[in-house]
């Protein structure tokens, strides 16, 4: 995390964001001898109608509260969606951060109660995408999920995992950008610091989207699945917020050949172990 913890989030921003914009997109012509990918600083600079000494302040966290117009400037100019324009826009030192209250995780009891009681893949996971709680459905689904797991050590490091998903080049990307935007400026949360240094040092795929600076929402979406016993699912995914956790669901659309298969998976749960709880309530 090395913006991070030299303190220039906005600068690591907008320099990782710059080079994934080619001047073709700038509507520049490309030149020769380009020494770095995606824009220059001075080209950024002459597109946002900023001096490029400006600019370098920026980038080098000699100026940390520009105005909201020139963020606004920065942000067409870098071709931002409307996640990472409002992220750009939270990068800015002008409000005061809010203390972080440090308490553990918890799981409310009537959500293991609701767990237990869901025909479909359920878990609960925390900010950092802890596994802290599961249904069976959820373990017949993919042994991953198993409290005490995280999802996106999972991912990065074990090859069953990788395997599982579909498209992994593709989630993998999208896990990282929602990564990013889940610690916001909560930059010196330890679990945080931990989960980012152990990948950082493992996976080479990791490094280099974690360099991008992406941010991405995840709450929902639909996601393929190659599960070990009845092969390929097509499944919906939901996050739900409760308390300072999110409840996760999978589910199929009804009556498709995905919804027959997870008859089947659920079969399978049937016959195995509950491991609805990590022992933390």
């Amino acid at each position: 995390m090395k913006d991070e913890d030299s303190g220039n989030r906005l600068g690591g921003y907008l320099r990782a964001r710059r080079e994934l914009v080619s001047p073709a997109q700038a509507g520049l012509p490309p030149g020769g001898n380009r020494r770095v990918p995606g824009l220059r600083r001075e080209e950024v600079a002459l597109l946002a109608g900023v001096s490029a000494d400006y600019y370098l302040r920026l980038e080098r966290g000699r100026d940390k509260n520009p105005s909201p117009h020139v963020l606004e400037s920065l942000a067409r100019v870098l071709r931002l969606d409307d996640v990472e324009r409002t992220y750009l826009l939270g990068l800015t030192a002008t409000r005061p951060r809010a203390p972080r209250r440090k308490r553990p995780e918890h799981v409310p009891a009537r959500v293991h109660e609701l767990l237990a009681h869901l025909p479909i893949p359920a878990f609960v996971e925390g900010r950092a995408f802890d596994v802290l709680a599961a249904n069976p459905m959820a373990l017949a689904l993919s042994p991953r999920l198993r409290p005490g797991e995280n999802r996106l050590r999972s991912f990065f490091l074990d090859p069953e995992e990788q395997a599982f998903h579909q498209d992994w080049t593709k989630a993998a990307a999208d896990f990282v950008a929602t990564l990013r935007t889940t610690i916001g400026d909560d930059t010196d949360n330890p679990r945080f610091v931990e989960l980012v240094g152990e990948l950082a040092l493992s996976s080479q795929r990791f490094r280099t989207l974690w360099a991008r600076h992406d941010v991405r929402s995840l709450d929902g979406g639909t996601t393929t699945v190659n599960h070990p016993v009845v092969g390929e699912l097509r499944l919906h995914r939901d996050k739900l917020a409760i308390d300072d956790v999110l409840l996760v669901v999978y589910y199929p659309d009804r009556n498709s050949d995905s919804d027959e298969k997870l008859r089947l998976v659920a079969a399978l749960s049937a016959t195995g172990p509950a491991d609805t709880d990590s022992g933390a309530n």
